[in-house]
């Protein structure tokens, strides 16, 4: 029973300390879309993402207004489009091409912020398919306002493709270059994944997973200004109490999420798949995670402690998650994307969060390298050496983790690129001088580790 106090609580919540559900995410598979012909493949899969997800803005902005409650994105994931060029007669560039721009199409057709789901799963190999899918990313993302992109590059039980890995670096960096007029901002829709999940909400990362049905309502919550008002009651107090008031808080914001999934999914007649209870923090004031960590005590996000700070705050976020719902999945915890968080573009400006930081706070925290800008000269080899270093502390630590690098075409270290929004603005961050080519040429698969063999 929800009683009046939990009800003021919670509008508190909303109107003073950022809380929203910052995404709702309708999964549609398009299996039924293959097929050898290209034309009938788009014409299928504009048709049905129209069909299906034609009242997923309506719906969202409905229960915004009956709730009071903010959703900031309607969002569509659909089946890794790799598999159905796989079926595709003499399968190309142009003809991916084509597939991303009618998702760019059915995108806006319906209303929804991204569409994600423009992905290839090759952590052990690559069908013909997926290699002919991800060398058409930068000019599908170039050629398109909407459409998202992730490639699966290792798992834990897989290993980890350095083939892909190696290509990633050339697709990003091309990618950069074909939208340097927007500073590389194809980048910015473009993840990198080890152990990738298949009911991740949150983009640019999300698509449908092979295991999942055939349509389903995921909602990813956030609220870093609200744990950090529920910090701040209990200044000086130790980590005991620390961890039982993030979890206190985290169960409270999960339930408003579930509130809303469950809302949703009964409207839209789609069953209720998740919700991600992820700390996403947006470029406001007051809406960060590196604010939380500061809160319990580090002068500035990046300092000795950071990763141990983090390391409780992703644990007992998911502790309080869990208690409040049954069907907690996506990735869940607390995401460091530094363009996107206001307190990590102040700790990187001043030099107290580096690349190397990060990395190390990857390795408590939901995801990875996020949203991180990189000088414009930086060679393909090294991009592809940063995706190496995740993804082998993803495989060994069965977590998952992703890189989203963005080199700035003629940016260099200490430059600031405006990318507005919720991608807010992000301080080129340095990387290494010296040269990985010779590590990323070798290729073949990195081999899975011993703690893979859990049968």
């Amino acid at each position: 029973m929800i009683n009046p106090f939990e009800i003021m609580e919670t509008i508190n919540m909303i109107d003073q300390e950022n809380l929203d559900i910052r995404t709702i995410t309708m999964g549609i598979s398009l299996k039924s879309c293959a097929d050898p012909d290209i034309d009938k493949v788009c014409e299928k899969i504009y048709n049905k993402i129209t069909t299906y997800a034609r009242d997923l803005v309506k719906t969202g902005e409905d229960i915004e207004k009956q709730f009071g409650i903010p959703i900031i994105n309607k969002r569509i994931s659909v089946t890794p489009i790799a598999s159905l060029v796989d079926v595709l007669d003499n399968p190309s560039v142009e003809k991916c091409v084509q597939i991303a721009k009618t998702l760019d199409k059915a995108a806006k057709a319906v209303g929804v912020n991204f569409l994600g789901g423009y992905t290839a799963l090759v952590h052990k190999g690559f069908t013909n398919g997926e290699r002919v899918l991800i060398e058409s990313i930068p000019e599908a993302l170039a050629q398109t306002d909407l459409v998202c992109s992730s490639v699966n590059i290792g798992s834990t039980r897989a290993g980890i493709n350095m083939d892909a890995v190696k290509q990633m670096g050339e697709v990003i960096k091309k990618a950069s270059l074909l939208t340097a007029d927007t500073q590389g901002f194809a980048c910015a829709k473009l993840v990198v994944f080890c152990n990738a999940v298949e009911d991740n909400p949150f983009m640019a990362g999300a698509f449908l997973g092979e295991g999942e049905g055939e349509c389903v309502i995921n909602v990813g919550v956030s609220g870093p200004g609200v744990v950090k008002c529920a910090l701040e009651k209990v200044k000086g107090k130790d980590f005991g109490v620390v961890a039982d008031t993030v979890k206190k808080t985290a169960f409270k914001i999960t339930r408003m999420g579930q509130l809303v999934a469950q809302e949703a999914s009964k409207r839209l007649g789609v069953p209720f798949g998740i919700v991600d209870l992820s700390l996403a923090p947006t470029p406001a004031v007051g809406d960060s995670v590196a604010y939380i960590l500061e809160e319990m005590g580090l002068e500035k996000c990046g300092t000795h402690g950071t990763t141990a700070a983090l390391a409780l705050l992703n644990d007992a976020v998911k502790k309080g998650g869990v208690m409040a719902s049954s069907h907690v999945g996506g990735l869940s915890g607390a995401f460091i994307p530094v363009s996107e968080d206001a307190g990590m573009i102040a700790a990187a400006e001043c030099g107290a969060l580096t690349l190397e930081k990060l990395e190390a706070m990857t390795c408590v925290c939901s995801v990875g390298l996020d949203m991180i800008v990189i000088p414009g000269d930086t060679s393909a080899s090294t991009i592809s050496a940063i995706i190496a270093d995740e993804a082998a502390i993803g495989m060994i630590n069965q977590k998952t983790t992703a890189v989203r690098v963005i080199p700035a075409p003629g940016a260099v270290v200490g430059d600031t690129v405006e990318f507005g929004g919720l991608l807010g603005t992000g301080p080129v961050m340095p990387v290494k001088s010296y040269s990985s080519e010779e590590f990323i040429a070798r290729g073949g698969r990195i081999p899975a580790p011993i703690n893979s063999l859990k049968n």
